[in-house]
């Protein structure tokens, strides 16, 4: 009898399952990785990062990139970040690192990939690692790429890479040196964290909606033979699927989930929107823009381009036949 009553399989029935089930697959990892970032801007001390890095600036900006392992923040929330560390002193070359790699190379991103590609369930143990090679390959390569770019930033000057104001806030006094401001109790503090978590968690939130639905009519509606001229060529995939990262703007600890689905698409296309998107998408151009100088935006936005699209695909098949030594 109840069956009975179910309404008839629909256009709009087929979007709204498809929709449905992303949405509450990628939801818990949004709300996870927002409340930390809301942690880390209430408690951590910006000044910890400089004390922790090496002297060497070549070897300050490897080990940048594996910050994001131990500071884990979305591309929503490393920006202003990267601004008050860079302000504080962190070189330019560290920063630009942290700020490209976080997105991806943090826990969360990891954990949200790992169940996104359904390899959670082959990865019992360190062994089976192999079996991981979606996760493996996004974790590794968007690493190379942000310490590739912050080796490249290393050789200019903060004047030629930051806009002009806080290029000439770094080296100038402080006002809080001068008279500190009163320190902040752990209450206060942890009201601190549960706003900016739900400031970003809204902000966040709603990119990915739009990206689920966008994700939900192109699965269930959009005939996936006329989309395999372009998905079976890597030379159209690869660029048109990164052009579909950046549009979308989602969110690096949920972006796994709308890919995983796109069963057009290459794993080495999936890869290249998997790296892209978190280093450079449209919310993000305006958000560059606020620290860096527009050239350099635009340099950012060519490079990146370039450099995940032809990496992408040899990258992902040396990590594949790693995996099956």
């Amino acid at each position: 009898m109840i069956l009975a009553a179910l309404p008839e399989p629909s256009r709009v029935g087929d979007v709204l399952m498809a929709f449905l089930s992303i949405l509450f697959e990628g939801a818990p990892y949004i709300m996870v990785g927002t409340l930390l970032s809301g942690l880390i801007a209430a408690f951590l001390d910006s000044k910890l990062l400089d004390k922790v890095l090496p002297k060497s600036r070549v070897l300050a900006t490897i080990m940048a990139g594996f910050l994001g392992l131990v500071f884990p923040v979305c591309e929503c929330a490393v920006v202003p970040v990267i601004r008050r560390l860079v302000q504080k002193g962190l070189p330019i070359s560290c920063a630009v690192t942290y700020m490209l790699s976080a997105p991806i190379m943090n826990p969360i991103v990891a954990v949200s990939t790992l169940t996104a590609f359904k390899e959670f369930q082959k990865v019992h143990g360190w062994g089976d690692l192999g079996n991981a090679t979606m996760t493996i390959s996004r974790l590794s390569l968007g690493y190379l790429v942000a310490v590739i770019v912050g080796l490249i930033v290393l050789r200019f000057r903060p004047a030629q890479v930051l806009r002009t104001k806080i290029a000439n806030s770094i080296n100038a006094p402080v006002a809080e040196d001068a008279a500190p401001a009163p320190a902040k109790s752990f209450n206060a503090k942890l009201v601190h964290a549960m706003r900016t978590a739900m400031s970003d968690f809204l902000d966040t939130a709603m990119y990915f909606t739009i990206g689920v639905i966008i994700t939900s009519v192109f699965n269930t509606q959009v005939n996936q033979a006329i989309l395999s001229t372009v998905a079976g060529n890597e030379w159209l995939a690869l660029p048109s699927i990164m052009g579909l990262a950046m549009v979308l703007s989602l969110c690096s600890t949920s972006d796994a989930f709308i890919a995983a689905p796109m069963a057009s698409f290459s794993m080495a296309a999936k890869l290249a929107f998997l790296v892209f998107g978190p280093m450079m998408d449209i919310k993000l151009l305006f958000m560059y823009s606020a620290v860096f100088k527009r050239r350099v935006v635009m340099a950012l936005l060519i490079g990146l381009f370039i450099l995940i699209g032809c990496l992408s695909e040899p990258w992902m098949l040396v990590i594949q036949k790693l995996a099956t030594k």
